[in-house]
């Protein structure tokens, strides 16, 4: 048996129900008359190797001292930017490729992401891969939630549950994965449905990872467990 991706969305959708992904504090952008987006795009790069409960601390103490914007990360001097985004984790690391992921994004399209967001999605993509700790899951996360662009994020646990469940994929690679969820769900869907598609496939794959499908798997209570090919 083999199972596609629009049964694994449906399945995981009557099982977890909406999941509204990404989080953005809509309230505090138009308080402080900020760009949203940009929310998404620092959480897109203080997700990385850590559980979002820890970028949701660096959020809160950003937002405090009202840096969720580009040039609030521009302007702040390292110390204060790595003390803030600390409970993220790879703190020292993540406040440099911050500043230079601000400065750059500032330096060429100004405070309008419109402008980096109009143009075609691989150019943006190849564009975002060049700078430094961009790689393809930080710059799909970015293109697709902040962009609104057509483009499936491949994360950890998508890997891992592609290796447990009976999906028809050559390989692990980011390309191959990335490649048969588009190649499925674009042959399957209304052009309109694809983004919000993506975001919600995405986020309940995430769920299913965190709460059944982890490296020490809770089969017997999953709700996909009579589908899965591993034997725990």
């Amino acid at each position: 048996m083999v199972i596609t991706p629009t049964q694994l969305f449906d399945l995981l959708l009557d099982h977890f129900g909406h999941q509204d992904w990404w989080p953005v504090d809509t309230t505090y952008h138009k308080k402080n008359r900020s760009d949203p987006r940009f929310e998404v795009m620092i959480g897109a790069i203080l997700t990385q190797n850590t559980a979002w409960t820890n970028v949701e601390k660096a959020l809160t103490n950003l937002k405090k001292h009202h840096a969720l914007s580009l040039q609030s990360i521009i302007k702040m001097d390292e110390h204060t930017l790595k003390t803030l985004i600390q409970p993220s984790g790879f703190f020292n690391q993540k406040a440099r490729r911050l500043k230079a992921f601000s400065s750059y994004i500032y330096e060429h399209y100004g405070n309008d992401l419109d402008t980096i967001f109009c143009r075609d999605v691989q150019d943006v993509r190849r564009e975002l891969l060049s700078l430094n700790g961009i790689g393809p899951e930080t710059a799909d996360s970015i293109l697709l939630y902040a962009g609104n662009h057509p483009i499936f994020v491949v994360d950890a646990y998508t890997k891992r549950i592609c290796t447990r469940l009976p999906l028809h994929i050559q390989n692990s690679s980011y390309e191959e994965i990335q490649r048969y969820f588009e190649q499925h769900l674009q042959n399957t869907h209304q052009k309109k449905q694809i983004v919000p598609l993506y975001k919600e496939l995405h986020a309940l794959i995430v769920e299913l990872a965190k709460n059944y499908c982890r490296k020490k798997p809770l089969c017997e209570s999953c709700p996909l467990t009579k589908l899965c090919q591993k034997s725990f």
